[in-house]
């Protein structure tokens, strides 16, 4: 596999230094150039950072001394100098559907962690795990567009990651109605305990947009590829409650399901930590060896000893509980910003490499 050249779009906040962490020393993707708004343009990426750096590892050596560009006032230069961005950007939605566009139109593949494009009818928002075949759809986003090398690829809400997976592991006990409480880490929110005190000892039981985002974004990923677009999915029925709790980093679910057959516990245990992963073949880099780990214990998953699992690209489950013949209970955990955000995106650009959608021109 060649290596791209790639670039980090809001570069200085939290999803942005994410990606910047997690593409240190990657095998197919080495971050070139840095970029966010024109506040920070001009510095260092170590100063355009400093006192607000939130990972636990230190600024990649490879990084730390780039000039941060402007995302827009220095679009063209950042065009003509990678293969890929990935796009972290905080801004009105309305901006980033143009920023991106823009990218994509000079040619470069626009991996998005934002929400700006999910609903774009020719834009695959795609779990790798669940989805793979929507990356099918960008020849009907160039062939509409007018691209040859560019491309808009979306990934989906970090509050859906810990469930949708498990739920498509199970998807041949056919689930028909899922009710889901979210318990999201404030690093969601792009916080820390030194930005947001007052999650300290809180909880804050709504957080906008979240919970519509939980219940609308899967009927994409499960819907069908069709004459150029995604067709919904009709089923399962989604409902959704989303909490914010004073945690850093993991975003737990409790989810009840109801399915159309009478699965066994053994059966679903069986489902889950034997998942047919589709990546399997395709060894991409930040895949997890085992999607799915199951906890016996009624204490896990815990969110401080296991939201790193498989380098926080995995999903663990446990707390299985039968309520009727047809209705079960677990509790799931992801990590928010890795598996969630920034690492989910990754992941889909290791996909669409491996698919020959990524141009390597730089």
């Amino acid at each position: 596999m060649p290596t791209y050249k790639a670039a980090v779009l809001g570069a200085t906040g939290m999803v942005g230094q994410r990606f910047v962490s997690l593409l240190e020393n990657h095998p197919w993707f080495m971050v070139t150039t840095v970029a966010a708004s024109p506040r920070s343009a001009g510095r260092a990426y170590h100063e355009a950072v400093d006192g607000r750096w939130a990972m636990p590892t230190t600024i990649p050596g490879a990084v730390r001394d780039l000039t941060v560009l402007s995302v827009e006032d220095d679009l063209q230069k950042i065009a003509t100098a990678v293969d890929v961005v990935f796009c972290a950007l905080d801004m009105e939605k309305e901006d980033i559907r143009r920023i991106e566009d823009a990218y994509a139109a000079a040619g470069i593949a626009v991996i998005s962690n934002n929400s700006a494009h999910r609903w774009t009818p020719d834009v695959p928002m795609i779990m790798p795990e669940v989805n793979p075949d929507h990356s099918a759809l960008i020849d009907a986003q160039r062939q509409k567009r007018g691209w040859s090398t560019g491309l808009i690829a979306v990934k989906p809400n970090c509050s859906i990651q810990s469930y949708v997976s498990i739920l498509e592991a199970l998807k041949s006990f056919r689930p028909s109605d899922v009710h889901v409480t979210s318990l999201q880490a404030i690093s969601g929110a792009g916080k820390t305990f030194d930005t947001w005190p007052e999650m300290t000892d809180n909880v804050i039981p709504f957080i906008g947009g979240e919970e519509e985002k939980s219940e609308r974004e899967p009927m994409k990923i499960w819907g069908a590829l069709q004459n150029g677009e995604i067709e919904l999915a009709s089923s399962p029925t989604i409902t959704a409650t989303c909490i914010r709790v004073p945690v850093t980093d993991g975003h737990m679910a409790s989810v009840r399901v109801t399915f159309a057959d009478s699965p066994r516990q053994d059966e679903i245990i069986k489902a889950v930590t034997h998942f047919a992963n589709p990546l399997a073949e395709l060894n991409l880099p930040s895949a997890p060896k085992q999607l799915i780990q199951y906890f016996e214990e009624d204490s896990r998953p815990q969110t401080k000893l296991d939201r790193d699992y498989e380098n926080g690209m995995g999903i663990s489950m446990g707390r299985l509980r039968q309520i009727s013949e047809r209705e079960w209970q677990f509790v799931s955990l992801a990590h928010n910003t890795v598996r969630g955000a920034a690492g989910g995106a990754i992941l889909m650009a290791e996909l669409l490499a491996a698919k020959g959608y990524i141009a390597n021109t730089r």
